[in-house]
């Protein structure tokens, strides 16, 4: 079967981003990896119930282990950390720190995930979108302007000639929430009368719905999301709406999906107007 490796920002990512994409692949035999770029040592305290002295003080050891239990949630093979600092906000103390994920040298942070791609050889890689404009995090930026250099040079054995045998993976993912999911999501509450949290802020961002190129039905591993977010339990509330509003039912129904984008490809791209349903479709 094949490999899937997905790069990440922070703990807490992959599970809100392709947890039950990754969940289904490999319960059909697929090997999952996860690189995590960074520890979160910036991350904040999101839900009360953590805001605790001893956490604050072992920050980075607590969010390590709830990265830990997420990856068992999932079914990851593999958790590889490459090795950077939380970045934080643009203009932040932690941004300033020059050992940072958003301050690294990009030809050595490339040169480290090019390491890492020709040891797992991935067949399909799952990365963060060219365009961000909803959420522009230096390092999910800095995800980006990596990966999909990686992917570019991994193959190509005058790039880091002392980093492993070249290996040329064959898909490149961009994850993305799409304006139909939320959209779906938003009318669920209309229907049990329920406040929304998409408010009109959510609706007035460009739509990337016309760059859908792969939409998985992940209606039977919906739960896999909502289990490894609440094992970050120092980055998500459970009583959010925005994660946890609707019944699990309910959601299911209104959206059984995850949409992505098919941004490269060396076993031929999806036909345009057509949307393809399996990550893996053409990989050898």
């Amino acid at each position: 079967m094949a490999r899937l490796l997905s790069v990440h920002a922070h703990p807490d990512d992959e599970a809100s981003k392709g947890a039950p994409t990754t969940a289904k692949a490999v319960a059909q035999g697929h090997e999952a990896f996860l690189v995590c770029a960074t520890g979160g040592e910036a991350g904040d305290i999101i839900n009360p119930t953590m805001d605790r002295p001893e956490v604050k003080a072992n920050l980075t050891e607590v969010r390590a282990a709830e990265l830990a239990e997420s990856v068992k949630i999932i079914g990851y093979h593999e958790l590889i950390m490459l090795g950077y600092r939380d970045s934080g906000m643009a203009n932040s103390e932690a941004n300033a720190d020059q050992r940072c994920f958003a301050r690294a040298d990009l030809d050595e942070a490339v040169g480290r995930l090019v390491a890492i791609f020709r040891r797992v050889r991935p067949h399909v890689v799952i990365t963060y979108s060219d365009d961000q404009q909803g959420y522009r995090h230096p390092d999910h930026l800095q995800v980006h302007e990596v990966s999909v250099r990686a992917f570019e040079r991994s193959g190509d054995a005058a790039w880091y000639p002392d980093a492993g045998e070249p290996w040329a993976p064959q898909k490149l993912y961009y994850s993305m929430w799409s304006r139909a999911r939320m959209l779906a999501y938003h009318q669920a509450y209309e229907r049990l009368k329920l406040e929304s949290p998409f408010d009109k802020r959510w609706f007035d961002r460009p739509s990337q719905d016309d760059r859908i190129t792969t939409r998985v039905d992940i209606a039977q591993w919906h739960h896999v999301r909502k289990a490894a977010l609440l094992a970050h339990a120092t980055q998500v509330d459970p009583t959010e709406k925005f994660w946890f509003g609707l019944p699990e039912d309910v959601s299911v129904e209104a959206y059984p999906y995850e949409d992505f984008i098919l941004a490269r490809s060396t076993v031929g791209m999806t036909p345009q107007g057509e949307i393809e349903s399996d990550i893996f479709a053409r990989t050898t």
